[in-house]
């Protein structure tokens, strides 16, 4: 894979999409999950994708189910969720597997890219620990892998990996909106 649009990707539903129909845009990369306590994202995401979008901006959703089982639905439930629940308008994806060894092209590369991300503390892999732990599921990743849902990276126009930014980091935290305002000048 030469750069990541040359990731193998299909739209929701399964049919087969191109990340590079998304090339030249500023790129907000989210593994996202219908049952997890980051789900209320979805409105922030959504937002923020309206507001920059005339700028070249756009969020790009992946379903993932790596963690605690929080995105088990098909495509198609995914896209009832998405649709009633926590309507978006940004392009989600088939879901896919973003940690681990059967991690999909797109997040090896990203995640090679941009091995460390933006946290505000400690406290998220605190409680992800202990949350395993309670419930008999693995404990959270080491870096360079994602930790949980809703983490994001923001790529630039030219396709490079400008930013990581951990689960709890909201999207209208202030550090995320400055880095989009940035990849945008």
């Amino acid at each position: 894979m030469n750069s990541l649009f040359d990731a193998p990707v299909a739209a929701l539903g399964g049919k087969p999409a191109s990340l590079s129909d998304h090339k030249g845009k500023v790129l907000l990369f989210v593994n996202v999950a219908s049952k997890c306590g980051f789900t209320p994202q979805y409105t922030g995401l959504e937002t923020l994708y309206k507001r920059f979008k005339d700028r070249g901006f756009e969020v790009l959703g992946f379903p993932a189910n790596d963690f605690a089982n929080q995105e088990p639905g098909t495509d198609q439930e995914i896209a009832t969720f998405c649709s009633t629940e926590y309507p978006v308008s940004f392009p989600l994806f088939s879901k896919i597997t973003v940690t681990g060894p059967e991690k999909h092209p797109l997040y090896a590369r990203l995640t090679a890219e941009e091995p460390q991300r933006f946290a505000n503390n400690d406290d998220l892999h605190t409680h992800l620990s202990e949350y395993a732990a309670e419930h008999g599921f693995p404990p959270p990743n080491a870096l360079p892998e994602v930790l949980w849902n809703f983490e994001k990276f923001l790529v630039d126009r030219n396709g490079n990996v400008v930013g990581r930014f951990n689960s709890d980091v909201a999207p209208d935290d202030p550090t995320l909106v400055a880095a989009i305002e940035s990849a945008l000048a």
